[in-house]
């Protein structure tokens, strides 16, 4: 007999966006939900953001036992135990794992259940024995590593972010396909750790980023040994386990590449499989859920959020859209998303940081702007650390409005908060230009980028001739 279930809101999901509606709105008196098959805490807690991260930090690790020379420290060369690294990277993901748990979101009062959730209208969801009915839907059901056709993909072994991590041992060769985020920072951290890595991208490595400021990394890589062709054609894949060859074609004509172990990293693909979406009036694709401005679907009652609701794929995003979700659900609010100010980052080293739109957006566009820039060799900092392979680039408009800012730094993740500050606030240079910063530290960059806007008037002759008139007056 199925077990009936009234709530105020349902969430499918306990990624980071339905654990965060779930707890939102459980501490805020609300009936709440939650259902999951899986892993509570999705992608980015077991298979993405946090291992991910934790695999570059171990690299990082290695490489800089051997970059001690311009410090007067004699290098050493890393002796990289993997089987070590693996418990490291699963113990960050135990150590994060009790603020996702059952438990924890149970004490906050929300009713989970650990089954497959589907709907069987409009307003019912049936999940394991249990049956429930709710005011507001939320889905969150995440996405999945996209695994393009190439002929013999399927008959050979593959890895994606899904089980890369369950690696014990460091690859010999590492052949990945895409050079996005995934694939770039994967393709650092097997290197650093004793991997030879080849990536192979069909159009350009870090496709939507600044051509100009991803170029410093690509360099970087490279110069680490990471092989990195770009518009190249994957023809097949073929062979079995240890020994995987990849035939491509570039300009050079048809070849090929052998590895141990390859990893698929071309995209990701909207969850919306086995929700019995149609049962409850809601339009899909496979990029995802169609939903307006507020996140909801054509079933108004329903929401999506995250990567489900097919825009921006990162976790921060599907946090955002938890406040969203719960203003409209649960205060009526008529609250709408907005993804221009969204922040993206690739956690390489140097990190490569960006918010609002590149300048070649602007140009598309039709639009007045200045570029203004700020190197890393003129930073005082960067030159104590030996870190001056980077810059910072922002966009403005002629009313000196910001549009967008990409930075490559150490830290760019963390360095382009401000940015994404005057980017939703619609701040104009002299915010930035005229705060203190502290020194020395790389955040002066900032400032030093806003300022030079005013550079050319502030030491222009019609001010050198209003100092010398006002000296006239003592």
């Amino acid at each position: 007999m199925a077990k009936r279930i009234r709530a105020d809101i349902c969430i499918i999901g306990a990624g980071s966006g339905g654990l965060s509606v779930a707890a939102g709105a459980a501490q805020m008196g609300a009936r709440t939900v939650l259902i999951e098959r899986d892993e509570m805490g999705g992608d980015c807690l077991n298979t993405g953001c946090v291992p991910s991260k934790a695999l570059l930090a171990a690299g990082k690790q290695a490489y800089h036992m051997g970059t001690g020379e311009p410090f007067g420290i004699a290098p050493a060369k890393a002796e990289v135990d993997f089987a070590k690294v693996h418990d490291h990277v699963h113990g960050v993901i135990a150590a994060i794992a009790p603020n996702d748990s059952v438990a924890r979101f149970e004490a906050l009062g929300v009713t989970v259940i650990k089954e497959h959730g589907r709907f069987r209208d409009g307003s019912t969801v049936i999940a394991g024995n249990a049956e429930i009915t709710a005011r507001r839907f939320v889905i969150a059901t995440g996405s999945r590593p996209f695994v393009p056709q190439i002929e013999g993909l399927d008959k050979v072994p593959f890895h994606t972010n899904e089980t890369i991590f369950r690696n014990t041992s460091c690859p010999s060769h590492l052949v990945i396909l895409g050079g996005g985020p995934i694939g770039m920072e994967m393709a650092q951290a097997h290197r650093r750790l004793g991997a030879k890595v080849t990536v192979l991208e069909t159009q350009r490595a870090f496709g939507r980023d600044d051509p100009e400021l991803s170029a410093i990394v690509l360099g970087r890589l490279r110069k680490e040994d990471i092989e990195i062709l770009e518009g190249v054609k994957i023809l097949a894949v073929s062979g079995g386990e240890g020994a995987i060859k990849v035939s491509f074609s570039d300009n050079e004509g048809e070849r090929s590449v052998e590895a141990s172990h390859l990893l698929v990293a071309t995209g990701r693909r909207a969850n919306v499989e086995g929700l019995d979406l149609e049962k409850a009036g809601v339009e899909y694709t496979d990029k995802g859920l169609r939903v307006d401005e507020r996140l909801r679907t054509t079933n108004k009652r329903i929401f999506g959020i995250g990567d489900v609701a097919g825009g921006p794929q990162f976790t921060h995003v599907a946090g955002y859209h938890a406040g969203i979700v719960i203003r409209n659900a649960l205060f009526r609010v008529p609250a709408r998303a907005d993804h221009s100010a969204i922040p993206h980052v690739t956690y390489t080293d140097p990190e490569l940081a960006h918010v609002g739109l590149t300048e070649a957006e602007v140009r598309q566009k039709g639009l007045t702007l200045n570029v203004l820039r700020w190197h890393l060799a003129e930073n005082d900092r960067a030159q104590a650390e030996h870190e001056t392979e980077g810059v910072i680039k922002v966009v403005t408009d002629n009313h000196a409005r910001v549009l967008g800012a990409t930075i490559v730094a150490p830290n760019a993740g963390d360095l382009i908060l401000p940015w994404v500050l005057a980017k939703s606030q619609a701040l104009k240079l002299s915010a930035m230009a005229g705060v203190v910063a502290p020194y020395p530290t790389l955040s002066e960059i900032s400032k030093r980028a806003a300022g030079s806007y005013y550079t050319p008037t502030l030491f222009s002759a019609k001010t050198k001739m209003l100092v010398r008139f006002l000296g006239l007056f003592g």
